[in-house]
């Protein structure tokens, strides 16, 4: 009787499971993951050496690495100040104090008030947690599939028995035979349901899953402090302790740190530079995904992205490499469609500029050399197409990624906003593609004039 009560009033429940949880738990750690991985030492020298030095980005957003780089360091604390709020969210279900205020340690860690430089990234035992967060999400990726499944097979279940119930007179032998084998595939994907539930974070309790996260949000900003520091200078001071933290970015003061993001005059690239006009503004299709966006959000008017133009301006020159390389494909209607993707000011800059190169055209043909003028317009395309068509696609693969960012099973790095068209200058961006418009124009022309 003694033991009974004893067991009664000190035995501890069982801790609570994530259960349906997991699913939006393993979005968080995936992004985690994926944030860790673009700062492996492979992924910053490919941002340092490469990515911020390729001819478009160079060309079209700046040529000024701290800009750039400030904009890679912002992006990324942006994306993990998202997770940790994930986090924090999923903390306030723990049983442990502590990580029911996980918000507030991770305020104090952004204001400098906590040592990181005892955290090694790159340690054995962070790659052992890393590898733990990949295969917890690997499995819930695996349950979710295997859930979807199930609940198909058991749809398809209870309209067969329907069907039989009435006394369907085409319910035959073999449709009894495939009701079976239904049967046995159903008492098999729950069996399967059942594993990927036990391995993955659905049998995960909170407190196990909430620190093994905060630990990894812990290394990712030591991680980006230590990296970005060497290369951003002007980083905000303040009368704290900053010795141990260094890169407290804040996102307003992007600009206001750095005289480039202001002052941004490039004298290189195929297009001189015309006068600055004033914003074009579209309603923009991509608010959803930028919603928790704060570096999207401080693109200014005279770029690209500031007037609500990436993704159209993207669509326009992925359009426009298939009209270059695929003109089979391309019908009169596609061209007509092309035309009407295109704002007003860029369709009167399009006219104006084949006005003037009618007239080139003509006079070429008249003293021209013997060679086609479609030559030399395929090659002005063709060599701007090399710097311009990388950025086009990095604005819709960055477009991809946050949309199906639900979907996403894999941690790979993704985009960086400063490899898309969302911070280039507007002007030349519109230049580029005004080029290769009037070009692939003038293209068709002769070559239909060749065929007559």
């Amino acid at each position: 009787m003694m033991v009974e009560r004893y067991y009664f009033f000190h035995h501890k429940p069982p801790a609570a499971t994530l259960e349906i949880l997991a699913f939006d738990t393993a979005n968080t750690m995936r992004r985690l993951v994926s944030l860790y991985n673009s700062l492996t030492d492979a992924e910053i020298l490919k941002l340092c050496n490469h990515t911020i030095n390729s001819k478009g980005v160079v060309y079209l957003n700046s040529e000024q690495e701290c800009f750039l780089l400030n904009l890679a360091c912002a992006e990324r604390l942006g994306e993990l100040d998202i997770a940790a709020a994930s986090v924090s969210q999923l903390g306030r279900k723990c049983s442990d104090a502590g990580l029911n205020q996980f918000d507030f340690v991770y305020a104090d860690l952004k204001a400098g008030m906590i040592n990181t430089r005892k955290l090694q990234f790159g340690s054995r035992s962070v790659l052992k947690s890393v590898e733990k967060m990949e295969k917890l999400v690997s499995a819930t990726g695996k349950l979710h599939d295997a859930m979807v499944s199930l609940a198909d097979m058991e749809a398809s279940e209870k309209k067969v028995q329907h069907w039989k119930a009435l006394g369907c007179k085409n319910f035959g032998y073999k449709n009894q035979v495939s009701v079976e084998n239904l049967c046995d595939q159903i008492a098999f994907q729950r069996k399967q349901v059942r594993h990927y539930k036990e391995v993955s974070l659905w049998n995960q309790t909170f407190d196990r899953t909430v620190r093994l996260m905060v630990r990894i949000v812990f290394i990712i900003y030591a991680r980006i402090c230590s990296v970005f520091e060497p290369y951003i200078s002007g980083l905000p001071k303040n009368d704290q302790n900053l010795d141990d933290c260094y890169c407290l970015l804040e996102h307003r003061e992007l600009y206001q740190n750095n005289c480039c993001l202001t002052n941004r005059v490039s004298k290189s690239g195929p297009i001189s530079k015309t006068n600055k006009s004033g914003p074009i503004q579209f309603a923009p299709v991509e608010d959803e995904i930028a919603r928790n966006n704060r570096v999207w959000m401080m693109a200014p008017p005279s770029t690209v992205g500031g007037s609500g133009l990436s993704f159209r301006y993207a669509s326009v020159i992925m359009f426009a490499e298939r009209c270059l390389h695929s003109p089979g494909t391309i019908g009169e209607s596609d061209r007509e469609a092309l035309y009407e993707m295109l704002p007003e000011r860029l369709k009167e800059k399009v006219r104006k500029k084949m006005r003037g190169q009618w007239l080139k055209g003509e006079e070429w043909e008249k003293g021209g050399d013997g060679r086609s003028p479609a030559e030399g317009w395929r090659e002005a395309v063709e060599e701007i197409m090399k710097w311009l068509m990388p950025v086009a696609r990095d604005t819709t693969r960055w477009q991809a990624e946050r949309s199906m960012e639900k979907q996403r099973h894999d941690s790979k790095p993704t985009t960086l906003l400063l490899q898309t068209l969302h911070y280039s200058d507007l002007d030349k961006a519109e230049a580029a593609i005004v080029e290769v418009l009037v070009g692939l124009s003038f293209i068709f022309k002769y070559q239909k004039r060749r065929r007559q």
